[in-house]
């Protein structure tokens, strides 16, 4: 997409979150981006055949159209879904603490990718959809960590069964790409893409 000619001394619009995420919040107020925080509710069922990449661009699209069209704008609504993918399948988050557990022993000593998808949509009808995935691999687990680290219960509302940016990180041995990525939002490119739309530039 081409970068605006719009002259940047012009307001930029409201930013809209449009997630419940403790996380993506806490990152953007890293950078002083607080925005009004508006969850979507959409079917996230993936559809037949949908590869994981565009799966999370499509539902980072119809988050963003959700909420936009419940809001007057002006506006600058961002919406985002994070995945985990091992051996091309997809791990959402835990319903139990034995699939946790079973979740964490599958990526044990083994390389998976982070996927986030994330999509802008501005109230002058302009938007933008990307993707960024990062590689992370996890370093050999015993069931006996596995089993403590599921008793903290911080692998229960995360997909893939744990937080990097929480007790999660002594899981980790090596990350290639965005470490905010896996974290739930890639800020750099949403930076960029929120300067593309007119959004704040930092």
């Amino acid at each position: 997409m081409a970068r605006s000619d719009r002259p940047h001394a012009m307001t930029a619009p409201p930013l809209i979150l449009a997630s419940a995420s403790p996380r993506r919040s806490e990152l953007l107020a890293r950078v002083g981006l607080n925005p009004k925080i508006q969850p979507a509710d959409i079917d996230e069922s993936p559809l037949p055949g949908e590869a994981p990449a565009a799966m999370v661009e499509r539902l980072s699209v119809a988050k963003a159209r959700a909420v936009a069209a419940q809001t007057p704008g002006p506006y600058l609504v961002l919406a985002s879904d994070t995945i985990v993918v091992r051996d091309e399948s997809i791990l959402g988050k835990p319903t139990s603490v034995g699939e946790a557990k079973s979740m964490l022993a599958s990526l044990a000593g083994r390389e998976h990718q982070v996927i986030s998808g994330f999509a802008l949509l501005h109230s002058d009808g302009r938007s933008l959809a990307h993707h960024v995935v990062t590689q992370v691999r996890f370093r050999p687990l015993s069931s006996e960590t596995i089993a403590r680290y599921v008793s903290t219960g911080e692998p229960m509302d995360k997909a893939g069964s744990y937080g990097i940016q929480g007790i999660g990180a002594m899981l980790v041995s090596a990350i290639e790409g965005s470490y905010t990525n896996v974290v739930g939002l890639p800020l750099v490119e949403v930076l960029d893409a929120l300067a593309e739309l007119g959004g704040p530039r930092l």
